[in-house]
């Protein structure tokens, strides 16, 4: 039997290779250069927006901010969403002094704004612009965009930054610019990141998102407190 021989420059390195004695040799091969520079772009959309990739599970999170069914006191109705920064946590009020918590990580984004909104729209594995500012911090990132509907992006699946869902609101007919979406960090829930709104583990995002509706009423608690 001939062997396989796949050609190589001189930056090309064998990942790994399978005995000749038999007559047949295989190999594949990966460019250095495109191996660091994917990984350092995929290291930065991780960063920037909670990257997800595969569901989390609430096991893999700090116990104080897994998902709960806890008492809660609040004048809002049942159905509502309170979003609580300064303690990373979000409730999804169920009346009778009763909520579902889940823990939450807060970007930078996610301290910006305060206020009441409503959810506009919800997406499944949605697909994720990154804006002028970013690439410009990070032209890395260019190199995993792709033409998309909306512009250049990275579409909705296993590699989008806004994980598993997202839930985008709105005040009357503006957008407020704020996100609650998946992340596949589960180590970062209950603290600051440094990019991102209100990111969930992937297993809590598709909870929510169940559970929530368009329409549904949005409170974003202000370090305060309203």
């Amino acid at each position: 039997m001939s062997a396989l021989a796949l050609e190589a420059d001189t930056e090309t390195s064998p990942l790994f290779l399978i005995s000749e004695t038999s007559g047949l040799k295989l190999a594949s091969m990966l460019s250095r250069r495109a191996l660091i520079t994917g990984a350092c772009a995929t290291g930065a959309m991780m960063g920037l927006a909670g990257c997800a990739s595969t569901p989390t599970h609430s096991t893999d999170v700090d116990p104080a901010y897994r998902r709960a069914d806890v008492q809660y006191a609040t004048r809002e109705p049942r159905g509502t969403i309170v979003v609580d920064p300064p303690h990373h946590y979000l409730y999804y009020v169920e009346g009778g002094g009763q909520a579902r918590r889940y823990g939450i990580a807060v970007g930078g984004e996610g301290f910006g704004w305060s206020g009441v909104a409503v959810i506009h729209s919800k997406q499944e594995w949605p697909d994720w612009y990154p804006t002028n500012e970013i690439l410009e911090r990070h032209p890395e990132l260019r190199t995993g965009l792709k033409e998309l509907p909306s512009g250049q992006g990275v579409p909705g699946g296993s590699d989008s930054p806004l994980g598993a869902r997202a839930l985008y609101l709105w005040q009357g007919n503006k957008d407020t610019l704020y996100r609650i979406h998946g992340t596949n960090e589960p180590w970062k829930i209950g603290t600051n990141v440094s990019s991102g709104c209100i990111r969930m583990i992937n297993d809590d995002a598709i909870d929510l998102y169940e559970r929530a509706r368009v329409g549904t009423k949005v409170v974003v608690l202000a370090p305060s407190g309203i």
